[in-house]
This record gives C-alpha cells, sequence and structure tokens, in this order.
C-alpha cells in the first residue's frame, strides 16, 4: 500500500502571515487490528484517501482473529511505528498446555514474528502543535494493565506519569491508548486523554474505528491541530468466513463480537 504524502499549510488570513508556511501532518493511529485482515484492508484503504502522512500502530496485532501472521507482515510495512500490545507480549511465549485457541493464534505466526512481536517498544512520543503526546498500548504501567473507559481520577492521573516503562521525558498533555476496544476522549484541567477504539475487533459499535491527528510535528508552540475519530464499514462476513474455512477456535463468539460488538464474556450462553 502506498501513502500519498501532501503537505497542507496554514493559509493566510488578513495580512497575518506568521504561520502561512508551516506544514501540517496527518497522522493515523490504528489499534487492536488482532488478527482481522479484511478490517485492516478497508481502514488502511480509508487511510489512503485522506491523505495521511504517516501510520502508528498501537499494538495487539494477533490473537482473537484468523489472520495474526498477514497483519503482522501488512503493518510492518505500512506502519512507521508500531507498539507491542499485551496480546503481542504474551501469546508468542506461552507453552503448548495453553489452551487450543492460543495454541492456535500462537502457531499461526512464524518464528520470526514472535521475535519481531516481542521487540516492539511500549511507548511512543511526539510533539505536535505544542502538545507533548505519549501513545501506548493499555497504561504507563504495563501492556497488561487496563485502564477502561469509566475510570478513576487516580487511574486518569496515572496514565500521564513517567513510568519505567515510558522512560523520562517530557511528561505528556495528551495521552492516546487502545487495548479496550471502545474509543473516547477525556478532557480534564489542561490535559486530554483518548482511546482510538480497535480496528480488528471493536466492542462500542461492530464497525473498526480509528483516529487522525492533524498539526505541526516538533512544533513547541501553538500551532493548529486536530483530532478525529473515524469509522470504516467492512464486511465482517467475509472475515468470519475466512476463520471458519482455517478452522479457527472460538469461532462462535468471535462471530458474535464482529456482528454485534457484544464482548464474548457478556454473550448469552
Amino acid at each position: 500500500m502506498h501513502i500519498h504524502v501532501r503537505c497542507r499549510s496554514v493559509p493566510e488570513r488578513h495580512g497575518h502571515v506568521a504561520r502561512s508556511s508551516v506544514p501540517l501532518e496527518r497522522i493515523a493511529l490504528i489499534s487492536d487490528v488482532h488478527g482481522n485482515l479484511t478490517a485492516l484492508d478497508a481502514v488502511l484503504d480509508d487511510i489512503e484517501t485522506r491523505e495521511v502522512d504517516q501510520i502508528i500502530n498501537l499494538g495487539d496485532f494477533v490473537g482473537k482473529g484468523p489472520r495474526g501472521s498477514e497483519v503482522v507482515d501488512r503493518c510492518g510495512k505500512v506502519c512507521d511505528v508500531n507498539i507491542r500490545g499485551n496480546w503481542d507480549d504474551f501469546l508468542p511465549t506461552l507453552g503448548d498446555d495453553a489452551s487450543p485457541g492460543m495454541v492456535w493464534w500462537r502457531d499461526e505466526l512464524r518464528a520470526d514474528q514472535h521475535e519481531w512481536l516481542r521487540s516492539l517498544p511500549l511507548s511512543h512520543d511526539l510533539l505536535l502543535s505544542g502538545r507533548h503526546i505519549r501513545l501506548f498500548h493499555a497504561s504507563a504501567t504495563s501492556p497488561h494493565v487496563r485502564v477502561r473507559a469509566r475510570h478513576t481520577a487516580e487511574e486518569f492521573d496515572g496514565m500521564f506519569r513517567n513510568t519505567p516503562m515510558t522512560g523520562d521525558g517530557t511528561p505528556p498533555s495528551m495521552v492516546g491508548y487502545g487495548d479496550i476496544h471502545e474509543a473516547f476522549l477525556e478532557m480534564n484541567q489542561g490535559r486530554t486523554l483518548f482511546n482510538v477504539g480497535s480496528v480488528g475487533n471493536p466492542l462500542d459499535e461492530p464497525v473498526p474505528g480509528y483516529v487522525i491527528l492533524e498539526g505541526v510535528v516538533g512544533e513547541p508552540g501553538p500551532a493548529p491541530f486536530g483530532l478525529q475519530f473515524v469509522r470504516v464499514p467492512y464486511d465482517a462476513e467475509a472475515e468470519i468466513a475466512v476463520a471458519a474455512r482455517l478452522g479457527m477456535p472460538e469461532l462462535a463468539p468471535y462471530a458474535t463480537e464482529l456482528r454485534t460488538a457484544v464482548y464474548r464474556g457478556l454473550q448469552a450462553p
């Protein structure tokens, strides 16, 4: 896939030219593809139409869906930054005594993909239009520590702290993450926390979602900035059919999740 790069500049207004030639960049944030190649292709096609300059993946490439290996290869080629999620971290380490589903998703990956997933960074910082933005999969503590959309004030504060996982960079004023498969945005006392949702296994509505940031990369001062939530319809039945053809375990709850966005643990028996 080829991503078209085009600079967008802030136009002159009423004789003010101070920022007239400042290029604005668009950064797509995707997360939680979970082996759903049909959803990933739909989202990447949509990204291509929006003149995006770079793609950052917040992790969980694999598990739950049937084509983790192909998703890893695709994201390794088209994403400028890839971050390790909880599934990417634990799945390659599982032994043969794990559940049949876990063993199937583990063995669907090549050995070199196991190594690549485990080598990915856990956090990524960027400066965009005066905003220090930190991106990770689940929390500032670990990809295995979950912060839900309905969280405590202490959990909110913790997302903005420097930790051994994030390093000692400038504390962020904005944090974006994945993991919970539920998009949201919360602002509190000058800080913004947002979740980009899920490409391959959304659990807020059964439509893949991602986020676009727009601003001036590396600009420490005030500059135009935008954050957009995007939803992209796709053919869920096609991916369910692939999972069935490949003999993927746990097919029934997976299909219900894709069709209804109801988490398998909440589905009627």
